[in-house]
């Protein structure tokens, strides 16, 4: 095995191997890198001289990466880390900040915020790339691997390296078809009814039904969704209840009646969540300012028009 040679190094290197061992193959980095599949094998080549590792094998149609390269991924990500921090030391001008952000937040939280954030970063910080994946339900792993960089989501995960502020409260609606049932009026007629809800994880329902379990009712779910988005088409026509954000009555839940929650319910609450690595980093500190600008918009604008506190 050869001597790793950290002087034949750099960061577009580096930021190879990250791509390609998050991309899962060669074409998905090189898309991501805006580069010739050909240049992506070239560079892998002088990264194998360099660590005298594979670093990918083949696996059926596509490759994984070995042990190897994913522990040199993890430490090439705090490499690359530390050239941006560097590099914006003196003083951080967004319009020269060149990076690719990901966020994790599911569709509620994604269509509400995400499309002014990336508005704001198009005039303001045009080089930076934003990739939006799913937060399901957060986990600590996530942020402390880099896997994203922000998380948008009312379950905060505990660890005393993760901080986090609150965005808003929005109380929660039943929504339901009014041509198929009225609005429940009672906790008999709505823990009678037949319910549709987001499960992000199998076995594992949206808080509010921790509380309800507290107080001794439990719904009957007829449908569970990966996401509030593919609920309206379940409530439709059928005599379904759907327990959801007020925020969505004027845009994914639009069309349909909704009421107050016929028992004790609390607000859903939406946290901004970051490593604490990120804390003092002048370009995360100001990409997070950019993101609570837009909240207030937001949920004044029509579509975000809802019950909140």
């Amino acid at each position: 095995m050869s001597k790793f040679d950290w002087s034949d190094l750099d960061a577009g290197l580096l930021q190879l191997l990250v791509a390609v061992v998050e991309a899962g193959s060669v074409t998905g980095a090189a898309q991501r890198l805006g580069v010739t599949q050909s240049a992506v094998s070239h560079l892998l080549d002088k990264l194998r001289g360099i660590t005298g590792d594979p670093l990918f094998v083949k696996s059926g149609r596509g490759i994984v990466a070995t042990a190897r390269a994913e522990s040199l991924a993890e430490q090439a990500r705090e490499l690359l880390r530390q050239l941006q921090q560097f590099a914006h030391s003196a003083e951080f001008d967004p319009a020269r900040w060149k990076t690719s952000i990901t966020i994790a937040a599911n569709d509620f939280q994604r269509d509400l915020l995400l499309p002014a954030l990336a508005q704001r970063l198009r005039h303001a910080a045009p080089l930076v790339q934003l990739r939006v994946i799913p937060s399901a339900v957060p986990r600590l792993e996530t942020l402390r691997a880099d896997e994203c960089q922000l998380v948008i989501s009312p379950r905060p995960p505990d660890g005393t390296d993760i901080l986090q502020k609150r965005l808003f409260e929005t109380a929660y609606r039943v929504f339901f078809d009014a041509s198929q049932r009225a609005a429940p009026k009672t906790q008999e007629e709505y823990q009678a009814a037949d319910h549709a809800t987001v499960a992000y994880e199998a076995h594992r329902g949206l808080d509010i039904d921790r509380q309800f379990e507290a107080q001794g009712l439990v719904r009957r779910f007829a449908v569970m969704v990966p996401g509030f988005s593919g609920l309206p088409a379940f409530v439709r026509g059928t005599p379904l209840l759907v327990t959801a954000p007020a925020l969505l009555a004027h845009s994914t839940f639009a069309g349909l009646a909704h009421a107050p929650v016929p028992v004790a319910c609390p607000a859903m609450p939406m946290y901004l969540i970051w490593h604490a690595r990120y804390q003092q980093d002048p370009a995360h500190r100001w990409l997070r300012e950019q993101l609570e600008a837009v909240v207030a918009p937001a949920l004044s604008s029509p579509k975000g028009s809802g019950t909140i506190r």
